[in-house]
């Protein structure tokens, strides 16, 4: 007798009830984030571009910190090695969750989302390096285009009024968690100059005090907190983006919850520590890197210089594609099917909303072409007018099935048993029939009773007191 086909694995499906949860929770805050996020841009942009803009170049440019130390640094530099810290320490928690609880932790259900942030990452690279080089331009930008940035897309989803089914959402949150990996990595391996090894050795002895003192137990955030910036300096001094401290700290972390936990000290610490980050780092870098003065000819510059062009094509178009391309054939070698409630379409929006590459691709093109302020801002204005392009593209496709967005996020949503916990995740529970059916009839008596007094109020009839 022949073996039964194994059933085909639901791509987008539905998620368990506690991821889910952490879908929501996690994405609220960013949305709120993201929007902070795109007032300090306009903040930023308006500043540079009146006459006020001498003293914006002034504060980015003053300096403050110990210089015995090496940390004498300039505002932007604070914000940029600094607070960016912070964000991907709460990134490398998240990866950390994904890993160990999230969508990662199975190697057949990650392959998918690995297989397309790859791609989303790979295709913009090459769209750069192909356009840099048929014009003659550099190619130290070309990772420039390759990060996406989740906060702003979901900043995009807040003003346009679009909410997303909790898949599609988990989907852009494991995509965005993937993409910052590799941009660690880019980062830690492209981006590193001449080392210090004595800084480093400190550093990470420190880490490894760090994991000791996690192992053991030990609380307190006057513990961690001084621990961490001894770290993160000792970082910047060894010639290692600064920010790779935070992310190997937040690996440390575990995210995984032990018998009579509600919350994973993972968990806990992203929780408070995720508000600073959304709320105040990120706002605050994209205040003192997106200060780009605008004009016509910068503008005009961005689509025939061959680095800003690179960058506009690789974030909207490589993007885009890359996603939708590697998901589609990811899909179809690992024989996973759709969603029945989706369909490739809103695959292909969302990997546009993907192309929205703002943080981390400010970043890596300060890094990418240091010494070279000129081109640096070009480069950002790039960054800014790519990711504006992939939000109004993706904001269009998305507002075409809004009303389907809608309904299935009420579905997701709906609790007419009012016990905290999502219909839908409750139908095959006997309990939950027998509560409904309880429900179903007392509104029915209601009717009932409402229709009698209408009627004995028709008829003149005696009326209860």
């Amino acid at each position: 007798m022949a073996a039964p086909s194994p059933t085909p694995r639901k791509f987008l499906g539905r998620l368990s009830l506690p991821e889910r949860t952490f879908v929501v929770e996690a994405l609220r805050a960013e949305t709120v984030g993201g929007v902070l996020l795109l007032a300090a841009t306009v903040t930023a942009l308006l500043w540079a571009n009146t006459p006020l803009g001498s003293s914006y170049e002034a504060v980015s440019d003053f300096h403050i910190g110990p210089s015995a130390l090496g940390l004498d640094l300039s505002i932007q530099h604070w914000a940029a090695d600094g607070l960016l810290a912070i964000f991907f320490f709460v990134a490398g928690i998240e990866l950390k969750r994904e890993l160990v609880a999230g969508e990662l932790r199975d190697p057949k259900a990650a392959a998918l989302p690995v297989i397309a942030a790859i791609c989303g990452m790979a295709v913009p690279a090459l769209i750069y390096l192909a356009v840099v080089i048929v014009g003659g331009g550099s190619t130290a930008g070309w990772a420039v285009p390759t990060a996406t940035d989740i906060a702003f897309a979901l900043a995009v989803l807040a003003v346009i009024g679009t909410a997303l089914p909790s898949a599609l959402r988990a989907f852009l949150l494991t995509l965005a968690v993937v993409d910052d990996l590799f941009a660690i990595l880019i980062i830690a391996v492209f981006f590193t100059s001449d080392l210090n090894f004595a800084a480093l050795g400190g550093s990470v002895v420190g880490l490894g005090v760090f994991w000791l003192l996690l192992h053991k137990g030990v609380r307190g955030w006057y513990v961690y907190v001084p621990l961490a910036l001894v770290i993160w300096g000792l970082m910047y001094n060894s010639g290692i983006h600064a920010t790779i401290a935070g992310v190997a700290m937040g690996l440390m972390l575990r995210c995984t919850r032990r018998e009579g936990e509600e919350q994973s000290p993972g968990e806990h610490i992203e929780h408070l520590v995720r508000p600073l980050s959304a709320g105040l780092a990120v706002p605050l870098f994209a205040l003192f890197s997106a200060g780009v003065t605008v004009s016509g000819n910068s503008l005009t510059d961005v689509f025939t210089r061959p680095e800003t062009l690179g960058v506009v094509l690789g974030l909207v178009v490589g993007k885009t594609f890359g996603i939708f391309g590697g998901t589609w054939l990811a899909a179809r070698f690992t024989r996973a099917e759709l969603n029945e409630d989706l369909t490739w379409p809103d695959v292909f929006a969302v990997a546009a909303l993907a192309g929205i590459g703002f943080t981390v691709s400010l970043l890596i093109g300060e890094l990418a072409f240091a010494g070279n302020a000129a081109l640096t801002d070009e480069v950002k204005a790039a960054v800014l007018i790519g990711s504006l392009i992939a939000a109004v593209f993706a904001g269009f496709l998305l507002k075409l099935r809004v009303r389907k967005y809608r309904a299935m996020c009420e579905e997701e949503e709906r609790d007419e048993d009012q016990d905290g916990i999502p219909d839908i995740y409750e139908q095959d529970n006997p309990q939950y029939h027998l509560r409904m059916a309880a429900i179903y009839e007392e509104k029915a008596a209601e009717h009932r009773r409402r229709a009698e007094l209408a009627g004995a109020s028709r008829d003149g009839g005696d009326r209860p007191e």
